[in-house]
């Protein structure tokens, strides 16, 4: 396609995409400027799916007006467009806007293991006093946002900017599109299975998903999170449509979620207001001095965060570090193997053997309690192990931590703020200047990485198990993946991976020896789905599951969880962690399966733990802990 700003042809470079979602890709065009180009009807994302590529046409055709009449002088963290870019012909295919770097979307500060890494509850207040301001200017300037979700919020530090202006309600421009687990209720079908827009959003709406996000971020739950299980079968809803019926995490029937923090954490302002926005029908601008006046702290006796006068779940820890403790239910031994007050970074299993990394009293430490380095938590430290070498990517370096030796240091590139680092039990995976590498340990060796393939630059994910990696990349109309073999050089990257539709939100995977589970989460027209895909090392596809989010199926189960992997791959299943104890799906015939709860296990486990596998049954690392489970 050809494209023109101010009459000048420009070239949209796909190892310099930024951001895919499912209207749009954005590239970098220079150090200060990004280009937003939308999706055409014939873009590959949409074929087969006649009414993406309608709604596409409709898209287009609005915004040879809608971009020529945008609103001028808006807040300074609204990212707006800049200049119109346009075909030969002249017609608007996206624009220009200010280029942003070094920003994660406000998804990521609900999610527990995220913000665990050196994001604090109070920097969260922040960051919305910061959004409040620009929300009520937008509004005095007869601005709304509309489709007001948190993947159009971009976090750096406490500045939170806004994205997609393109898609601002204001004039005779009306908003039309929408998120469901933002979308206010009173604007939708009270009687439909899911949340739809019928109304016409406004001021009030937006506040509505301020709350909405602002709740998430304070308590890794939305207001509709947990499971409605009422006694009345009568009464039961479908989990998508809670929002319409009012049915909060504050119903008495509705289970809370493990992995979230107790809404208890709270001042009763904030919970009064929360209580009267989502099941009360209060609208209006928040009140600021909610914000103002939630000042989050640390008790000193039992070490959790909370926003109350006086600490509602305090209790004296009774374990240190060190202790070891064992507890039986049922068919499940349970033996704590490690504690600490700080937070567990990183974990791993190579020929048996345990390791982890993790940070106490500033300090990042090894499993034996040997000190790396000194410093504070960040989220973009990425920490791998192989063997007794601690590897740390971050700003465009990987440091090898060996013992008795000074720090190694090697160039490796991002995707996003995520260095692109793997280990397995022989050897390090990197992606440097387009080109995957590896380097096998010891790590004396001299040896010069062996090259496995060329990928695309900043646009590459991948994993690596004992046998065989995995990855793909994906800018504008190109998506590629691939498998490798974990102990040769070269590269198959004609694997077909099946296409998924709308805005890339999370992947994650897990291998074993003989298969590789990918799980990918993505959100089309408003709605969350997630897709697994189990490949063979030859690039085959074994089976593949879809779910929508909100439902019973095992795949909603897991893939709603930010887990650094969607659980521990054995043979030909998956085992997975979940409120109600650990899972095991099978591939059976072609089809994932899931075939056992073992309910046992359900005291020790929840969704955000990570399980690795363990000579006599599984290791089950948490946040600050790690257990050892032997199921009989």
């Amino acid at each position: 396609m050809d494209i023109y700003i101010n009459g000048k042809k420009v070239r949209a470079d796909p190892s310099r995409a930024i951001g895919k979602g499912g209207e749009a890709d954005v590239f970098q065009l220079d150090s200060t400027t990004a280009l937003k180009l939308f999706k055409p009807p014939n873009h590959a994302d949409y074929q087969g799916l006649r009414h993406e590529q309608q709604a596409a046409r409709d898209r287009i055709q609005i915004h040879q007006q809608k971009l020529a009449h945008f609103p001028q002088n808006l807040p300074a963290r609204v990212i707006s467009p800049k200049a119109l870019a346009t075909d030969k012909a002249g017609k608007t295919i996206g624009y220009t806007m200010p280029l942003l770097q070094h920003t994660d979307a406000l998804l990521r500060y609900g999610e527990r293991s995220f913000r665990q890494r050196g994001i604090s509850a109070q920097t969260v207040v922040q960051v919305f006093q910061d959004l409040h301001d620009t929300v009520a200017k937008l509004h005095f300037h007869q601005v709304v946002i509309g489709d007001f979700n948190d993947l159009n919020v971009l976090v750096r530090g406490t500045e939170a900017h806004l994205i997609d202006a393109d898609s601002f309600q204001f004039g005779a421009f009306p908003c039309r599109v929408f998120t469901a687990r933002f979308v206010d209720p009173l604007l939708c079908d009270p009687t439909a299975p899911l949340p739809m827009l019928q109304g016409v959003p406004s001021a009030d709406s937006d506040w509505y998903a301020f709350a909405v996000m602002l709740m998430q971020c304070l308590l890794f739950v939305d207001p509709y999170g947990g499971v409605y299980k009422p006694k009345d079968l009568t009464q039961k809803v479908v989990q998508g449509a809670r929002s319409l019926h009012r049915i909060t995490v504050f119903h008495p029937e509705v289970r809370y979620p493990k992995p979230a923090i107790p809404y208890t954490v709270l001042p009763d302002d904030l919970l009064h207001y929360f209580h009267q926005v989502f099941e009360r029908d209060l609208r209006g601008e928040m009140p600021r001095s909610l914000l103002d006046n939630l000042r989050w702290t640390q008790c000193l006796t039992c070490g959790r965060d909370h926003a109350r006068s006086v600490c509602p779940h305090c209790h004296q820890h009774s374990a240190s570090p060190a202790a070891v403790a064992t507890t039986v239910r049922g068919t499940v031994t349970a033996t704590r193997l490690f504690q600490t007050e700080g937070v567990i970074l990183h974990a791993t299993v190579a020929q048996g053997q345990l390791r982890w990394v993790y940070h106490d009293r500033g300090q990042f430490r090894r499993e034996d309690g040997s000190a790396l380095l000194q410093g504070d938590l960040a989220p973009n430290l990425r920490w791998r192990l192989q063997g007794e070498t601690t590897l740390l990517g971050y700003q465009g370096q990987i440091v090898a931590f060996h013992p008795d030796q000074p720090p190694q240091r090697t160039a490796v590139e991002s995707l996003g703020s995520a260095a692109l680092l793997e280990t397995n039990a022989g050897a390090t995976y990197w992606i440097a200047q387009g080109q995957l590498l590896c380097q096998s340990f010891p790590p004396a060796s001299r040896d010069a990485p062996a090259r496995i393939g060329d990928v695309l630059p900043h646009q590459t994910r991948f994993w690596v198990g004992p046998r065989f990696g995995l990855g793909f990349y994906q800018a504008g109309n190109l998506r590629v993946a691939f498998v490798f073999d974990a102990h040769r050089p070269g590269l198959n990257d004609r694997v077909q991976l099946p296409p998924w539709p709308g805005q890339l939100i999370r992947a994650t995977c897990t291998l074993s020896q003989d298969y590789g589970w990918l799980v990918l989460t993505t959100q089309a027209q408003g709605q969350i789905h997630y897709r697994c895909v189990v490949m063979a090392p030859d690039g085959t596809i074994a089976a593949t599951a879809q779910a929508a989010s909100g439902t019973d199926h095992w795949l909603a189960v897991i893939g709603d969880r930010a887990a650094p992997a969607p659980g521990c791959a054995i043979a030909n299943f998956l085992l997975a962690a979940t409120d109600d104890g650990i899972i095991r799906i099978e591939l059976r015939g072609g089809q994932l399966v899931q075939t056992k709860t073992f309910s046992d296990t359900e005291p020790f486990v929840d969704s955000s733990c990570q399980l690795l596998p363990a000579s006599q049954g599984l290791y089950v690392v948490k946040a600050r802990e790690i257990l050892r489970l032997a199921i009989a």
